[in-house]
């Protein structure tokens, strides 16, 4: 027979055990973490690891929930978002950023960057961690840059060779002034639409064209209706990796070195991935027919060459320029 004091204790340790996992519950916290590519694509893999990781240095005290394919909104509405606290982090591409933080434009104007390896270490090094500290101004913390490979020009029209070919063509650009001005330099009518109205818009033929990586190009199934493919190669802006101000803040310090570790720790992570996706994508888009062909960079590089000077200007983005262009 179980005594009155022996059902109290039991009745107690019950109650205290409640009580530690109540508190327990309350003290987890869940991270949302935001893209508009799909679920296996390079960006969204390396915030999934970056979780994982985090999660299992807590304990499971920190977790990460991602909304991959533009579950949330278009990239300006998400850093918005993440901005004023309502969700947590962003992965943005520059191009979707450029006007509202104008110390990324140097990374966006075309033809700044030689190949890969003179991107990576730009945006690894002193110039890439002072832009990202230009995110604060604006209540976010830049996490990391993960790259984004070069943008080439794609259609349902023609081969492009030269800017004359672009003529008449109605291109979609991200909404920023200096792909638009970029795109009105070489010729086309630069079109802003979102992200994920681009195939219907080349379905239909509100586009005829668009400008981006070969795997984006083909995780979109863009190259379904876009069979025309030119290496134009002009630009090779990284995308940002941003958390909320206000949430990053609300952590303990140690959490917050945590988060910044695992972002750092994140980008060769991406990177493996990008460089896998990025071959792949690229033959998956060859071997289903589309046509594929080199262009006259010269005369690209002319053709931007005046819109590119009025950029230079100004003087902060000159000296960060040619600090780019003797960078390795």
């Amino acid at each position: 027979m179980i005594s009155r004091r022996a059902l109290l204790g039991t009745g107690a340790v019950a109650a205290t055990g409640a009580g530690l996992a109540f508190a327990q519950a309350a003290s987890r916290q869940v991270i949302t973490a935001v893209d508009v590519h799909p679920s296996d694509y390079p960006t969204v893999e390396a915030v999934r690891w970056m979780g994982q990781e985090i999660e299992r240095e807590t304990d499971g005290r920190i977790s990460f929930r991602i909304y991959p394919s533009g579950q949330l909104g278009t990239e300006t509405d998400t850093v918005n978002l993440a901005r004023f606290g309502v969700l947590d982090i962003a992965r943005v591409y520059l191009g979707a950023v450029n006007n509202a933080f104008p110390a990324t434009q140097p990374l966006a104007l075309p033809y700044t960057f030689r190949d890969d390896a003179h991107l990576r270490g730009v945006i690894d090094g002193p110039i890439g961690q002072a832009i990202l500290r230009t995110f604060e101004q604006r209540d976010l913390i830049g996490l990391a840059f993960y790259d984004s490979g070069f943008r080439s020009m794609y259609n349902a029209r023609r081969p492009i060779h030269t800017p004359a070919d672009m003529r008449g063509l109605k291109v979609r650009v991200p909404r920023a002034d200096i792909f638009m001005q970029m795109l009105d330099a070489m010729g086309a009518n630069a079109t802003p639409i979102p992200f994920g109205e681009v195939f219907t818009g080349l379905q239909t033929h509100l586009i005829d064209a668009a400008e981006n990586n070969w795997a984006t190009f083909q995780s979109t199934r863009q190259y379904e209706v876009a069979r025309y493919w030119s290496q134009t190669d002009h630009c090779c802006a990284p995308e940002a990796l941003l958390i909320s101000k206000a949430r990053f803040d609300s952590f303990s310090s140690a959490d917050r070195e945590l988060i910044l570790a695992k972002a750092r720790e994140s980008v060769p992570v991406m990177r493996g991935l990008w460089d896998q996706k990025q071959a792949a994508a690229r033959q998956t888009v060859l071997d289903a027919g589309v046509a594929a062909n080199d262009v006259d960079k010269d005369a690209f590089r002319r053709a931007v060459e005046p819109m590119r000077r009025r950029y230079l200007a100004d003087v902060s983005i000159a000296e960060t320029v040619r600090r780019i262009e003797e960078h390795g």
